[in-house]
Formats: structure tokens, sequence, C-alpha cells
């Protein structure tokens, strides 16, 4: 029986070998994955196109995935370096890989991350439209848009953020809310800057079902960009955010009709009291669809640890329902993270992620967990780096500061005065030597 999509084969009672490889991941039945899948809830992001992938489930009830930003800009314009990071990410475990680059020849890249990347490859086709034709922004046409998503499916990325929701409509209300930080999503802000120039309805919003046709044909999954995402504490969960959430949901319905896979992204600076609320109203107004957040950032005073900052919102947003996070590094607000921070973004991500999968039960989530305490009440240092989230680095911390004396079965911030060794060698009625 043939399919278009992971979904239309979902809901023609099909089991693709995508969905296989899942389910063997996820230590789920394979006909409940499919079930999920045929509702939405979980969305396979793999384009006909990219061959190597190794397919990742995206859905709150499977293990929480991250993703890392990588890409040039038009200050820093190395793509060697880019590769670097995309490599470290893939070592370190990174599930998507999203090309962000709005500067120089970006197509080449972005057949480069196709042909070699095992992971998910997403893409924000409106900031290659202004490179992709060397023009300015306000001499852009509606088909010209359109024709970027065509060429980043034909290319072969597993799914493209299109800032859908925000219309004519959010014009006026951005002016009437007095928001501090306005919009902050740089897509949202390029089509807010379109619609103003030219007068003319959102593209994306208004040739959607050419859109959902084109996504349909490649299997690429729709990322329902949040264009109105708080950029600060006090913009949070406002009218613009919950009205586009809305307009957001709509959409979901009208892509699924087309078998069209969703994600829905999700806040940029929450307070931490209301994160999981927000998570609450996006799986009611979306219908379940899985959640892509960035963050969420529970406070704004945190430049140069912002990656702490999102990792602190993303375990309670993944605890509370997200499927997705959109790692945050150190050099957010501040700078293009170089490859030392892709690999700090990732880690803290990671860690928020782990969190959350074992605050939900997820299957075998803590199974790393018990066998880092049994290295630990071992005292077996090898063991525990093997289970270790960043191995090399806690290896070199370890190397770096030993005890004076060697004692291979302590560190050196107890020595003799750890409490392992001295419940060790007491429940085996040794002598507990301390001096």
């Amino acid at each position: 029986m043939n399919y278009t999509t992971q979904m239309d084969a979902a809901r023609k009672g099909i089991i693709t070998p995508q969905m296989k490889v899942v389910a063997q991941k996820e230590y789920m039945d394979e006909e409940k994955l499919r079930d999920l899948v045929a509702k939405g809830q979980v969305a396979i992001c793999a384009n006909k196109k990219h061959k190597c992938l190794n397919p990742e489930g995206v859905g709150s009830m499977l293990k929480t995935k991250i993703n890392a930003n990588i890409g040039i800009s038009g200050d820093c314009k190395d793509y060697d370096i880019e590769m670097q990071k995309v490599l470290s990410a893939v070592k370190l475990g990174a599930d998507a890989i999203m090309d962000l680059s709005s500067h120089g020849n970006t197509e080449p890249f972005r057949k480069k991350l196709v042909d070699e990347c095992p992971c998910m490859i997403g893409t924000v086709p409106v900031y290659d439209s202004v490179i992709h034709y060397q023009r300015d922004l306000a001499t852009l046409t509606a088909k010209d848009f359109v024709d970027v998503v065509r060429l980043h499916a034909e290319n072969g990325v597993d799914f493209v953020t299109l800032h859908c929701g925000i219309t004519r409509k959010t014009i006026e209300q951005i002016k009437s809310q007095k928001r501090k930080m306005n919009i902050v999503s740089r897509g949202g802000s390029l089509v807010f800057a379109w619609m103003s120039m030219t007068g003319s309805e959102n593209p994306f919003y208004e040739h959607y079902d050419e859109i959902l046709d084109i996504c349909e044909k490649y299997d690429v999954t729709i990322s329902l960009g949040d264009a109105c995402r708080p950029g600060c504490l006090a913009d949070a969960t406002d009218v613009c955010q919950i009205e586009e959430l809305v307009r957001l949901g709509e959409l979901t319905e009208r892509a699924w009709a087309h078998n069209v896979q969703v994600m829905v992204e999700g806040p940029g600076h929450v307070p931490l009291n209301q994160v999981a609320a927000n998570m609450e109203v996006q799986k009611t107004l979306c219908k379940g669809a899985p959640f892509y957040v960035l963050g969420p950032l529970v406070t704004d005073i945190a430049p140069g640890y912002d990656h702490i900052t999102a990792a602190i919102g993303g375990a309670v947003a993944a605890m509370s329902g997200a499927s997705f996070l959109c790692y945050v590094t150190p050099a957010e607000h501040l700078a293009l993270p170089n490859v030392e921070d892709v690999k700090q973004g990732i880690i803290a991500s990671k860690i928020a992620a782990h969190a959350a999968d074992i605050a939900k039960g997820i299957p075998h989530a803590r199974d790393i967990d018990d066998k880092m305490a049994d290295a630990r009440r071992n005292l077996d240092w090898d063991k525990q780096f093997e289970c270790a989230l960043d191995a090399e680095t806690a290896r070199r911390i370890r190397d770096s500061r030993k005890p004076e004396d060697d004692h291979s079965d302590t560190c050196s911030m107890c020595g003799k005065f750890c409490a392992v060794r001295s419940m060790n060698k007491a429940l085996n009625s040794e002598y507990i030597d301390i001096l």
C-alpha cells in the first residue's frame, strides 16, 4: 500500500521502517506508536530525501528530544567551524540540528547536512529568503517565500519552522498591547516587517494550503513558529502569545487534514510558576501535538549562564508535557556560539531532558542513574565515567585533582573521610583508618 507521509501511513495501518526504529528505541509497542503518529501526538520528522537519517520520534510520551542550533552570520562566516559544531553536537547526543544561517550561499551547506548528518535537520525558510534572492525584504513576493519552502523541502530537510500564526491583526495588537520586548522571534520579526512594509497578509498564513501540499509531497514536518513568544518575563502568557497559540491550534488541524505532521513551538521567557500552565494550555489548544520549546528561560538576568536558566525551565516544561527542547547556550543574547558554547548548551539541555524523562516515568530512563549509583558505591571510577553524560570533562576534573596520596578509592574532596569508603569498610567489618 502506498503512502505519502508517516502520518498517512499510520492512518492506513502501515508500520513504516522509521516507526519500527523509533518503537525499538522507545521500548514501545509498534502498534501503539503507529496510533500516536496517526493522531498527531508523535511526529517522526523524516524527509524522504534524507537517506542517512537515524529516525527519532517527538512526543510527550517518548524520551524528550533536544535540538542544537548552528549556522553562519554576517560576522561569523566559516562553514567549517559550523560543521565542527554539528559533529560535536552529534557526538554529544543531539537529536536534531537546525541550520539558522543568515549569510552567504546556504544551499550547499544545507545539502551537506542532509547527506552526512544522521540527526533530524530543521531550517527556517524565511531567514533564507532574503539571502537566496539577494533582495531587500520589501521587494520579495508571497511566491518567493513559498518557493524557498519548496527549495528546502527538495534539499531534504526534515522540518521547517514557519511563522504562520501572526496575521495583520497582530500588527495592531503589538501596537496596542505595549509589550516590553515586542517581537523577539527573528523569523516573526521578518514576517511582521514584511507585512508592515507591503500592506499584505502573512504569506505563510495566506498560502498555507500550498505549503501543506509541498510538505506532504516530501514528508516535511511543519514546526509552527511562535512569532509572539515572550522575550522577557513581563510579556509571558499575554494576549499576543495566547491568541497566536489559538491560531496555531487551528493550523495544526488543517495540516493534519493533509496528513502533514506538526510540532508547535513554545514560549521563550516564562516565570517558573507559569511553565507548567503554559504546557497545559498548549496541549488543550493544539490537540496534543508535540510541543517544541526554547528553554523556557525562567529569569532575564543571566547572560553568560542562560544555558542554566533554560535547563531549569526546560526540565519543568518537559516534565509537564513538552516533547522537544531547543538548547540555549552560554552565548545566548550575547554572540554566535562557538564549539564550546554548543557543548555547554547541549549538556545542559540533555540534563534537563533526562531529569524530565525520569520524572515522567519513561521506560528505562533511570537505568543509567542506577548504574551510576552502583559504580559510586563500589568506588569504580571507570564505570562512573562510562555512565557520565560528559565522560571527558568528568575524567579531566578527577585526573587534575587526585588526592595527594593517590587513594584510588577516594577523591580530593573527602580523602579518607569519604562516606562511601567508610560505609563499605564498616559493613565488611574492616578497620576504618582515617588519619
